[in-house]
């Protein structure tokens, strides 16, 4: 008999996400941080259905997530630690808004997108992905919450990489709650910041920024229409991949209207091969993603250096790929 076809494991792909993205919704992992339980008892605590919980903690413990100890009793593995809500290394945010019904149903109907080049986001709820955010108060949390799980991941190994001590001002734009902000404040004592956004991504701003808040200046504000001026660095993390070029080059000529000739654009994204292998597997689905989610794009480094020269800029240097997720520091300054 022949050896179960991979590619078929990878189409069942959406059973164990959904195990994981419904745990997380029930918030199963913070029921069981204190100790061990049976599905009763989480049943109880989470609202659900225990006989139907039972077969999803089987499920849980054949994905490492929890351990089953007895015949129902239930124990928080290490891994499975990574969805309690507010633990240390929690992708629980996250989870929720790539397994959760906009970005499912979008991912689902890819056919759609493939066949007429636009998103499936707006195709399948009406309305954009900023449109849905701006609507929708707790999906517009869950994708801020999600957005500084993520950050928290890759800001070790960008403030390593970068020497963000040569600047005076350092302005983050699209910068949300100020997760990246804040966290290169800590590790380099000299520069202020100026955390900007819209004015919903900035409501928890004050409590990340906590101790160096007092460094920092929050500007609500749209980076179509001014950035603030006068900083010597402008990061841009995860922005430009949201947007197709068009967009993506109107924020990078906002930025360049408030660049002295001294100051610099930082792009802090990925950057795709010009021919892939297994191992940019990441990359390329955020790519996807882009495509069906929001209609923009991950770019090679020439996509980068085009999009910045149509902005009147150009990019002085590209670091290599930074751990854990691949990101690049690419360093731009106004053009000749």
């Amino acid at each position: 008999m022949s050896a179960r076809p991979a590619l078929l494991d990878m189409a069942f792909g959406y059973m164990p996400a959904q195990i994981i993205h419904t745990a997380a919704e029930l918030r199963l992992a913070d029921a069981l941080a204190d100790g061990p339980r049976t599905s009763t008892d989480l049943a109880a605590r989470t609202g659900a259905h225990a006989p139907s919980l039972y077969r999803l903690l089987r499920g849980l413990a054949c994905l490492g997530a929890v351990e089953q100890k007895e015949r129902d009793l239930f124990a928080l593995t290490d891994a499975g630690r990574a969805l309690r809500a507010d633990g240390p290394g929690s992708v629980r945010a996250l989870v929720r808004l790539f397994c959760g019904p906009d970005v499912w149903a979008s991912w689902g109907d890819m056919t759609g997108t493939l066949r007429t080049g636009e998103d499936a986001w707006r195709r399948v709820t009406g309305r954009t992905s900023f449109e849905s955010f701006a609507a929708d108060p707790e999906l517009s949390a869950t994708f801020n919450a999600a957005m500084a799980e993520h950050t928290r991941t890759i800001a070790p190994a960008i403030i390593g990489a970068h020497d963000f001590a040569r600047y005076r001002t350092i302005a983050d734009l699209g910068g949300g709650d100020g997760t990246l902000l804040a966290a290169i404040l800590r590790a380099v004592p000299g520069p202020r910041g100026v955390l900007f956004d819209l004015p919903p991504a900035l409501a928890a701003a004050p409590e990340v920024l906590g101790d160096v808040a007092g460094r920092c200046e929050i500007v609500p504000g749209d980076f179509f229409a001014s950035v603030p001026p006068g900083a010597d660095a402008y990061l841009l993390k995860s922005v430009l991949h949201d947007w197709d070029d068009e967009r993506a080059a109107a924020i990078l000529r906002t930025c360049r209207a408030a660049l002295r000739p001294d100051a610099r654009v930082l792009i802090l994204e990925q950057a795709m091969p010009e021919v892939v292998t297994p191992d940019d597997r990441g990359t390329v689905m955020n790519d996807l993603n882009m495509l069906v989610s929001v209609g923009g794009r991950e770019r090679t480094e020439d996509e980068f250096r085009e999009l910045a020269r149509a902005a009147g800029l150009s990019v002085a240097s590209i670091g290599g790929p930074l751990p854990p997720s691949g990101y690049r520091v690419i360093e731009a300054r106004p053009a000749d």
